[in-house]
């Protein structure tokens, strides 16, 4: 578990890089919204081609080695952004980062479904909410490290928003990246040395024979046909928060604040989902994880309207307190959705991860920016958050659960 967690922290870390390393994008290749958010659906589409594959993987190389393979890859990825800057170019960074995501998402089809598994079904929301606070600890502490290594050496991250960069300054900016890539990937490649080193244990479980798998159906599980939307429509709703932020706050009429100083705000944001989802670890000992789901996303959604309709100080702390209420979403619809699966849970468990895509159509968000202004753009949130109540009260009620045998 200990080890576990060092892995949701380290790509906890890498993935909130990217709230920091997109306004300085845009910054340095001039993106409009719709452009500065494909980046990161490029991030995220990479979740939908890489599953299935690494699960494969997984299947014939076994948990650690895919785990070492995962950080060498994301390893490679890191050192891909020293050319991508130094060029500078837009596509060497999108397909740099594509190779970080893709793999972040063969660590996370492991690592995901064996913290569920290892110890009794009732706890699981529990036990992966507690190693997801780690992930949430990496989080916290990537917009203070992104804000001082890239936003803080560069002269777009300590300008005003209206300061217009030279093509010169640009130039400059864009190679800020290389020092915090290359810590990073050497963070990668030692962590990865440590985990071929150690004695990691086979996770438990039989999957069904070809022969009887004809009697079992994935479909006919209501808590996994519907949270794996539940799982999509989540992850829109975190990642455009989290990819805008910095813009949002450092708008006159919000925060009027530099990007750099926007960056610890930022760290407001998934220090809240830290705490909330400590906090959640608990509650979910003595109260049940649906009843926990559904006060969450009332809360977020809630939020979610003040922050879109009002300004200043008011909206910039609502955006910053939904970090709180959506730090248990997804480990708990990840355990809800997977809960009486029985032989089918690595199987239930991919098709979870590969809806991690959903993080991709936060271009959706970039364009609605771009169309109607960027606070409007958090409608959209407000809605995910409705969805993810419904699953809370109906969607997430298991049928033809297999019984527990651990």
């Amino acid at each position: 578990m200990a080890l576990l967690a060092s892995l949701f922290f380290i790509w906890g870390f890498i993935t909130v890089i990217n709230n920091t390393l997109l306004p300085h994008l845009r910054s340095v290749f001039e993106l409009s919204y719709t452009q500065t958010t494909l980046i990161e659906s490029v991030w995220f589409i990479a979740y939908f081609v890489a599953s299935i594959p690494s699960a494969k993987l997984i299947e014939r190389v076994g948990y650690k080695k895919s785990m070492v393979i995962g950080l060498c890859m994301m390893a490679v990825g890191a050192l891909g952004m020293i050319p991508a800057a130094r060029l500078p170019s837009y596509g060497v960074t999108l397909f740099a980062l594509f190779v970080i995501a893709c793999g972040i998402t063969l660590l996370q089809v492991a690592a995901n479904p064996y913290v569920a598994v290892v110890g009794p079904a009732n706890t699981a929301s529990s036990r992966l909410n507690l190693v997801q606070a780690f992930n949430s600890l990496g989080a916290t502490l990537a917009p203070l490290f992104g804000g001082y290594l890239i936003l803080g050496r560069s002269t777009g991250g300590t300008a005003t928003a209206e300061q217009v960069l030279t093509p010169a300054e640009r130039l400059a900016d864009a190679q800020a990246v290389q020092l915090p890539y290359l810590i990073v990937a050497v963070v990668l490649i030692l962590l990865a040395i440590m985990i071929a080193r150690y004695p990691l244990p086979a996770m438990g479980g039989k999957r069904v024979e070809k022969s009887e798998r004809g009697s079992h159906s994935l479909w006919r599980h209501r808590n996994l046909v519907f949270g794996i939307p539940a799982i999509f429509i989540y992850l829109i709703a975190e990642i455009g928060v989290a990819n805008l932020f910095i813009n949002f706050v450092s708008q006159p009429h919000i925060g009027n604040v530099t990007h750099e100083k926007a960056s610890h705000y930022l760290f407001l944001l998934w220090g809240g989902m830290m705490v909330g989802r400590f906090a959640g670890s608990i509650l979910m000992r003595s109260m049940s994880a649906e009843r926990v789901l559904a006060g969450a996303a009332i809360g977020a959604c809630i939020v979610m309207l003040i922050a879109t309709f009002t300004t200043g100080p008011t909206a910039m702390w609502a955006l910053i307190a939904v970090g709180l209420f959506h730090s248990v979403m997804f480990p708990t619809i990840f355990t809800l959705g997977i809960r009486g699966l029985g032989p089918l849970t690595e199987e239930g468990a991919g098709l979870l991860i590969m809806a991690i895509a959903g993080g991709a159509l936060v271009v959706v968000q970039g364009w609605l920016a771009d169309m109607y202004g960027l606070q409007m753009s958090f409608l959209l949130t407000a809605a995910c958050e409705l969805y993810v109540l419904f699953y809370a009260l109906w969607g997430a009620k298991p049928t033809n659960a297999f019984p527990d045998n651990r």
